[in-house]
């Protein structure tokens, strides 16, 4: 099996993060790969905002997600990771959200051939979509016109997962 094959195969959701920040040169790497991800008609529209865990912002966040969803989880939305990379992306154009699915994609499984691990997140879509969405926007410098779509947590793993088996028979038909 090849080495794009073997990290797709052992890439899986990292809940449990060690207490240690990205070098400059891995988080350099992890954008490059996301700004190399294809998006529709070239357009490059995928805007990518970096937070550090520090950052005041992502309890802020939290704390909407929890209202949004009348939750009080036992672990915060990115899991304590050092580094949250938000996506957003133009509202204008159709293929936006696609786009930076892609995105995401191409920085979790660079984060894998890394050692590192990572975590996609959607669960706060609706918050930063909802009644706050421009404060939040405003906070995350988020581009006039764009809407935040997802976003990865990434760091050193302080936990193991074995990747998530499936069903090729029910998932798959080949005509």
């Amino acid at each position: 099996m090849n080495e794009v094959l073997q990290t797709i195969a052992k890439r899986s959701s990292i809940r449990a993060y060690k207490d240690e920040k990205l070098t400059k040169e891995e988080l350099d790497m992890l954008l490059t790969a996301g700004l190399q991800a294809p998006t529709a008609a070239n357009r490059q529209e995928i805007h990518f905002t970096v937070v550090d865990r520090d950052n005041p912002i992502l309890a802020e966040v939290e704390a909407e997600k929890n209202a949004f969803r009348g939750l009080n989880p036992r672990f915060n939305f990115y899991y304590n990771a050092p580094t949250v990379i938000f996506l957003s992306a133009d509202t204008d154009f159709h293929w936006g959200t696609l786009d930076a699915g892609i995105a995401v994609e191409n920085i979790s499984l660079a984060a894998e051939s890394m050692g590192l691990g990572s975590l996609i997140i959607g669960c706060i879509y609706e918050a930063l979509n909802g009644d706050r969405a421009d404060y939040f926007r405003e906070k995350l410098a988020i581009p006039e016109g764009y809407k935040f779509e997802i976003a990865i947590a990434v760091g050193r793993r302080d936990t193991e997962k074995v990747p998530h088996e499936y069903d090729r028979d029910k998932n798959v038909t080949v005509l």
